[in-house]
This record gives C-alpha cells, sequence and structure tokens, in this order.
C-alpha cells in the first residue's frame, strides 16, 4: 500500500492546475485505500508547501466526514453495530468533548473515523457536527502539513514524549459527570 500512495502522491505533484483538486479528492478515497490521514497532511505539506496544504488538507478531511456522516446515517444497523465496538472498547459511560477529540486526532494510529463516530455521537444536528468536524480538524491539518518532513523523521523516543505530554491534556478536558440511567445502574440479572 506504501508503494501504491507514494505513486499517487506523485501522480497529483504532476497534476498542475488540477492538482488541488486531485489531493482534495484523494482525501475522500483515503479510506478505501487503507492510507492514515497523517500521510495524507504530511504529502500536503511536501507537495503543496505548509499554507496550502493545510488549506487543502482541511477541506479534503472536513469533506471526508461529511461523506463519513452522510453514510453512517444512511446505514443505522452498521451505526449502531460501530457503537456498540466503540461502547466495547471505551465503556459504556465514557464520552468525548470536542477538546478531547482534538487532541486525540492528533495522535496518529487512533482511528480517524472512530472519532467522527463520538462526534457524532455527541453532536445534535449535521450542523453541530459539521462545525466541530471542521474545528477539529484544523489542528491536525496544520500540524502534520506544517512540520511534516520534521515529523516523519521522529525517532520512537520522541513519539512516545508526545504522546505522553498528551495523556494528561486528554484527562483534564474530559467531561467531568457520568449519567447513569436507574435501569442500568439497577440491572436485573436474569
Amino acid at each position: 500500500m506504501e508503494v501504491f500512495g507514494n505513486y499517487l502522491m506523485a501522480f497529483i505533484g504532476t497534476g498542475g492546475l488540477f492538482a488541488p483538486i486531485l489531493f482534495i479528492s484523494f482525501h475522500l478515497l483515503r479510506p478505501l485505500f487503507f492510507l492514515p490521514v497523517v500521510f495524507i497532511c504530511i504529502s500536503g505539506g511536501i507537495l503543496f508547501g505548509a499554507v496550502a496544504g493545510t488549506v487543502y488538507s482541511i477541506i479534503g478531511i472536513t469533506l471526508s466526514s461529511v461523506v463519513f456522516y452522510f453514510i453512517i446515517k444512511w446505514m443505522p444497523k452498521s451505526f449502531d453495530k460501530l457503537l456498540r465496538v466503540k461502547k466495547k472498547m471505551m465503556g459504556g459511560h465514557a464520552e468525548l468533548t470536542t477538546s478531547q477529540i482534538t487532541l486525540l486526532r492528533l495522535v496518529p494510529f487512533i482511528h480517524f473515523h472512530l472519532l467522527s463516530l463520538c462526534l457524532i455521537e455527541i453532536s445534535g444536528s449535521f450542523k453541530d457536527y459539521t462545525k466541530s468536524s471542521l474545528l477539529s480538524n484544523i489542528p491536525l491539518a496544520f500540524v502534520y502539513t506544517s512540520i511534516g518532513g520534521w515529523i516523519s523523521n521522529l525517532t520512537p523516543l520522541h513519539i512516545f514524549v508526545f504522546l505522553t505530554a498528551l495523556l494528561p491534556f486528554i484527562y483534564l478536558l474530559r467531561r467531568k459527570e457520568i449519567i447513569i440511567k436507574w435501569q442500568e445502574f439497577f440491572q436485573v440479572s436474569t
């Protein structure tokens, strides 16, 4: 897959006037190729520079999130199945805030659309979801596009230090209350 991704990025780089459109389209096709968002954002910084690459990445990532919203709402059984998987992974009463999701998007190995699912869960409407998604995508695109060359050459020690520094912020920005329904608390075993 890495060779295929490199080939596509070389194709986009030689695309001329259509290169930004190809790059944004590649963000939409990214889940089909199982490529991480970080790879594409770093490539955008290399191909277009920090400012233009950040803008194109924000547009592409936000459009990808919007497409995910419509696809997941179109398939309610899959939505329910994903919510059960999320519940198993994160616990039944864990609800992330938009600030936590923004920080978690900076962690390269956390699934992008799982965090989008968390945003869908806490958003009241499509407009709220789109706004939250856009705001949580800006730091991701900015960080990985602007310092793409630097972050791609990090040693495992530097990555460990960066992730360790993120953990206290995720804890501090958590939702402070847990709501447990009466029936869940006094659940009767049958």
